[in-house]
């Protein structure tokens, strides 16, 4: 009985996550459901609590527990933002009743019986203490917008190597700048792009909103919880003007 479950959840990751004691959001359903080959580039870009660190987080496990000697890899601005979402994974696993059994476990990783590991990380100030990884089936990067470029240069050759290896970025937005933004403002067909505003969400009432707009005013609640993307009030000129000084037509030369 117990292998005839673990089939089934290996077969539809929805199942899966209830049997961990998640009810999917409709989004959320939809994402673990995808065809592989529309989640190899995920990009997420979703308000706070929305979730979208626990449809990860069971992807995650899903990928781990059903694809043997499997390697994932967190990787987050802070240690502590990317061992929390071990953590999760961590839980969601205790929840689920079935599939392989951890072998070794710390802060920092979790080792199953059936070789896959899943490793969090912090991208440090200049990406180098997260370089020499490779063969990862699933690169997971939390809190993307505020990831400097220069970690997304080191954690991409790590699928380099894996046919099945995947990207995902998952963040609320942080200003017309970095990585996270330029991805998400491409259009980049390989991307799969999610977007989940809060008034999506049904686990945050109106209420609660209209509390947050008073206490965070509009250009912060409409970074957080609307998904904007804000020009910084530090910069000297616009977004829309450093664009505008830019084109793409053929220059002609001044002198031949």
């Amino acid at each position: 009985m117990l292998i005839g479950k673990d089939i089934a959840c290996a077969l539809d990751p929805v199942l899966f996550a209830k049997q961990c004691g998640i009810i999917c959001d409709s989004w959320q359903a939809a994402l673990l459901r995808a065809d592989p080959k529309n989640k190899k580039r995920v990009i997420i870009n979703a308000s706070r609590q929305s979730g979208k660190s626990t449809v990860t987080a069971l992807d995650s496990l899903h990928t781990a527990l059903f694809e043997p000697a499997s390697l994932i890899v967190i990787v987050a601005p802070a240690q502590r933002q990317s061992a929390e979402m071990l953590r999760s994974i961590k839980g969601l696993h205790k929840a689920f009743d079935g599939g392989p059994q951890l072998s070794a476990e710390s802060v920092l990783k979790l080792e199953f019986e059936n070789e896959s590991r899943i490793l969090a990380l912090p991208s440090g100030d200049d990406g180098k203490t997260i370089r020499g990884l490779a063969n990862a089936r699933k690169v997971i990067v939390d809190e993307a917008s505020r990831v400097i470029d220069s970690a997304f240069q080191a954690v991409r050759p790590m699928i380099a190597v894996n046919a099945k290896g995947s990207l995902t970025l998952l963040s609320t937005p942080a200003g017309m700048r970095g990585t996270f933004w330029e991805i998400w403002k491409s259009n980049d067909p390989s991307w799969h792009r999610v977007r989940v505003p809060a008034s999506e969400c049904p686990r945050i009432s109106p209420e609660f909103l209209a509390e947050e707009l008073k206490a965070l005013g509009t250009a912060r609640f409409s970074e957080e919880y609307e998904l904007a993307f804000i020009d910084s009030d530090t910069a000297a000129f616009s977004s829309s003007i450093i664009d505008a000084a830019f084109s793409d037509a053929t220059v002609r030369p001044l002198w031949r």
